[in-house]
């Protein structure tokens, strides 16, 4: 399993029946995770020291639940990286820390070409908060960055703000994915690294259904038209069981077909419970590279 050790911000306590205490920060926070079906519980004193629990409905969604005055956003560190993070719906924070590990792989990758003064451009899509997108920026990249959700879109600002990389070259879109990559390749515009997360299930900003089975593989090969001459990498994060890495590779060497691969792997991500040798994975990501 992939996973970062560097993530000091972030620490992921205990796990037990159904349910994750982490550290975000200054708070500890307690959220589902129905993957976690032991009943052990390996720091029991710690749980009593939570700021706040969210607590899922028995009829859908759920809410949060604080113990503390907990602030309604602080700022988390990973490495030279500034993340902003609240109690959203669904309960989610605003990042997924996981996805540490694929920001290290971003950055080295990237760099390697910026500094020998190569210009890199990368297509983040279902690009959420915008974690990917300002690891791209920070290792030099200029980033397209589009996300159906206007207030994610202001979220992923803000997240840049924050590790002060406002300034770099950025396009912030908020669109349906597949039309906006539909009028890239109209467009000619070309991309040397492609990265999606895209969701098991969601509609786009005027109600177009995206359904991952259905029509992950039809955007795959429209990605491949947009790929530059002289594409880096293309990495798909998925995270429902359905879909094995196994399955996303196969659909990825038909899709990408005529572009010469030199590496193409899957692996499950994933954080390991400190002080533990236990680990909680968190999706696959196949990285496709050139």
């Amino acid at each position: 399993m992939r996973h970062s050790e560097d993530f000091k911000d972030y620490e992921l306590l205990d796990m037990t029946c159904g349910e994750k205490l982490e550290k975000w920060g200054k708070y500890i926070l307690i959220r589902p995770d129905p993957q976690i079906i032991w009943k052990e519980k390996t720091n029991p004193d710690l749980w009593k020291k939570a700021d706040a629990r969210y607590i899922r409905s028995s009829t859908g969604g759920g809410h949060w639940e604080k113990y503390t005055n907990i602030q309604e956003s602080w700022k988390i560190k990973y490495k030279d990286l500034v993340f902003n993070i609240k109690l959203m719906g669904f309960k989610h924070t605003g990042l997924f820390p996981e996805q540490s590990v694929n920001w290290d792989y971003m950055i080295e990758k990237i760099t390697e070409h910026t500094k020998k003064g190569k210009k890199v451009k990368v297509l983040n899509l279902f690009s959420y908060t915008g974690g990917a997108s300002v690891a791209c920026a920070y290792a030099g990249a200029s980033v397209c960055h589009v996300d159906s959700s206007q207030g994610m879109i202001n979220f992923a600002k803000d997240n840049f703000k924050s590790s002060r990389l406002d300034d770099k070259p950025v396009r912030f879109l908020v669109d349906d994915v597949v039309k906006f990559v539909n009028r890239e390749i109209r467009r000619g515009n070309k991309y040397d690294c492609i990265i999606m997360d895209p969701p098991s299930y969601g509609r786009g900003k005027k109600g177009e259904v995206w359904n991952i089975d259905e029509n992950l593989y039809e955007l795959l090969k429209l990605c491949s038209k947009i790929l530059s001459d002289t594409p880096i990498f293309v990495m798909i994060n998925t995270y429902t069981g359905g879909l094995s890495g196994t399955i996303i590779q196969n659909a990825v060497r038909y899709a990408l077909n005529g572009k010469e691969l030199s590496n193409i792997f899957s692996d499950e991500i994933g954080i390991r419970q400190k002080n533990s040798e236990i680990f909680l994975p968190c999706g696959i990501t196949t990285i496709c590279e050139f």
